[in-house]
C-alpha cells in the first residue's frame, strides 16, 4: 500500500465515523477495530507511522502530521 492508499482508509473512517455520530443507521469504527486496521498496514509497510495515522484518524493532526 502507499501513502495515498493509507491516507484514503483514514479518511474513509473519519467520515463514517462523522456519519455515524449523527446517523443511528451506522455504528462508528471502535478504538479496537482501528487499532487492528493499523496493525495492518504497518504489515503492509514499514514506513507506516501508525502513531500518526492514528491520530489523523482521531483528527488530531493533519495526513502528514502537521496541523489540521
Amino acid at each position: 500500500m502507499t501513502k495515498g492508499n493509507f491516507i484514503a482508509l483514514a479518511d474513509d473512517i473519519r467520515e463514517h465515523n462523522r456519519v455515524a455520530k449523527n446517523n443511528d443507521a451506522h455504528t462508528p469504527f471502535t478504538q479496537d477495530q482501528i487499532e487492528a486496521l493499523a496493525d495492518f498496514c504497518k504489515r503492509q509497510s514499514s514506513k507506516f507511522k501508525r502513531e500518526r495515522w492514528m491520530l489523523y484518524v482521531a483528527g488530531e493532526c493533519g495526513p502528514n502530521g502537521g496541523t489540521k
